[in-house]
C-alpha cells in the first residue's frame, strides 16, 4: 500500500465517526500531514456545521505548517456556498501546496469545480486515490445524487419455513423471530440510517415504535405507507420520539408503480437512505421493480408451519454470518 493509499484509509476511518450524524450530507475524513508526520485529523460535524476538511484545518495550532503540508480527504472538497462556505476555498486561503483525494463529487454542484478552482490557484492536486473503497463509503452520498433516490436496504426475519409473520396472533405487538442479539443489531443500523418505511399492514397488525431503543443513536425518520391517510393517531408511529411523514394518495400516485412513487417522495424529502422493513408486499415491490441497493435477511430458528410467507427472493448472497442461533444474509445490488 502506497503512502497516499495509508493516509486515504485512515480518512475513511476517521469519517465513520460521523455515521448517523451527518446526513443528509456525507460522511467524509480529513488527515493533515506535515513532514511524514499526521499533524490533525477531522471528520463532518452535525449537518449545517463545519465540513471534515474544515474541522482538521482548525485544529492545525501552528498554521505555518498549512503551508508545507499536504491534505488527504475521501471525498472532492466542496466550491459552493451551502450551509457552510466552500472547503476549496479555506484550503486556498490556508495556502496549503498538496491536496489527495480519494474520489470526486458527483454532486453536480461541485462536480470537478472544487477541484479545479485548487488547481488554478497552484494547488498539487491527485485524485483518485483508493477510488472505489472511498465510492464505498460514500454510497449513501453517490446513490441519491446519482440515481435521484435514497440508497434502500431491505431488511426482514423470516422462520426456518419460510414465514415472515403468523396467521393470526393474539395482540397488536411483534412476534418475535429473531433472537435478541440480532434485533440490537437491527437497531444499531435504524441508528445509522436517516429513515425507516413499512406499510400499512405492519404498522396495523405489529403497532411498531420503529426508533433506537437497544442502541444508543439518533431515532431515523419514519415514514409509514397510509394510502387512504387513516391510521389511527394513537398507534406508536405517531409518538414525538421520532418524525413520521406518512406516504398517501396526496404525496403518490398509488395507479403506478409503489417503489418508484415511493422512491421520488423521499427524494423530494432529501432523504439518502433507507431501511424497508415491512411488511411482505412492500419489499416485494422494492424486489420487483429492482428499487434496492442492499438486503439483509435473518433467518431465525422459529417455525410458524403457515402464516405470511418471504418475500419471493432468489438471489447469491454477498456474506453471511450466525448471531447465536440466527444465520444473517447480505445481499447486494451490485
Amino acid at each position: 500500500m502506497s503512502i497516499h493509499e495509508t493516509y486515504i484509509k485512515r480518512c475513511i476511518d476517521i469519517g465513520k465517526n460521523g455515521f448517523g450524524n451527518t446526513r443528509p450530507n456525507p460522511m467524509v475524513g480529513c488527515v493533515i500531514v506535515s513532514n511524514g508526520e499526521i499533524i490533525s485529523e477531522g471528520f463532518t460535524s452535525v449537518y449545517g456545521s463545519n465540513h471534515a476538511e474544515v474541522n482538521a484545518i482548525y485544529k492545525v495550532k501552528d498554521k505555518s505548517l498549512l503551508k508545507e503540508a499536504t491534505l488527504y480527504v475521501t471525498l472532492e472538497p466542496c466550491s459552493h456556498y451551502g450551509k457552510t462556505p466552500p472547503c476549496s476555498d479555506l484550503i486556498i486561503k490556508h495556502k496549503i501546496p498538496k491536496v489527495v483525494i480519494g474520489c470526486m463529487d458527483d454532486n453536480e454542484q461541485v462536480a470537478g469545480k472544487g477541484i479545479k478552482k485548487m488547481i488554478e490557484a497552484g494547488i498539487d492536486v491527485t485524485v483518485p486515490i483508493l477510488e472505489n473503497d472511498c465510492r464505498e463509503h460514500h454510497k449513501r452520498f453517490f446513490t441519491f445524487h446519482n440515481k435521484k433516490r435514497p440508497y434502500i436496504i431491505l431488511k426482514w426475519a423470516e422462520t426456518q419455513d419460510g414465514f415472515i409473520a403468523p396467521e393470526s396472533r393474539q395482540t397488536k405487538s411483534p412476534v418475535w423471530i429473531t433472537n435478541k442479539a440480532s434485533r440490537q443489531l437491527v437497531h444499531k443500523w435504524r441508528a445509522k440510517e436517516q429513515a425507516i418505511l413499512v406499510g400499512t399492514n405492519t404498522v396495523l397488525e405489529d403497532n411498531p415504535s420503529l426508533t433506537v431503543r437497544d442502541w444508543s443513536g439518533q431515532n431515523p425518520i419514519r415514514i409509514v405507507i397510509d394510502r387512504k391517510n387513516k391510521l389511527p393517531k394513537r398507534l406508536n408511529v405517531f409518538s414525538d420520539k421520532a418524525e413520521t411523514i406518512i406516504i398517501d394518495e396526496q404525496k403518490a400516485d398509488f395507479s403506478k408503480p409503489l417503489a418508484e412513487q415511493i422512491c421520488k417522495v423521499l427524494f423530494k424529502k432529501q432523504i439518502n437512505s433507507v431501511i424497508i422493513e415491512g411488511g411482505a408486499k412492500t419489499l416485494q415491490a422494492f424486489i420487483d421493480e429492482n428499487l434496492w441497493d442492499e438486503a439483509r435477511v435473518f433467518k431465525g430458528s422459529a417455525v410458524f408451519e403457515n402464516g405470511v410467507k418471504a418475500p419471493d427472493f432468489k438471489r447469491k448472497p454477498f456474506s453471511e454470518e450466525t448471531i447465536k442461533n440466527d444465520i444473517l444474509k447480505i445481499y447486494r445490488n451490485d
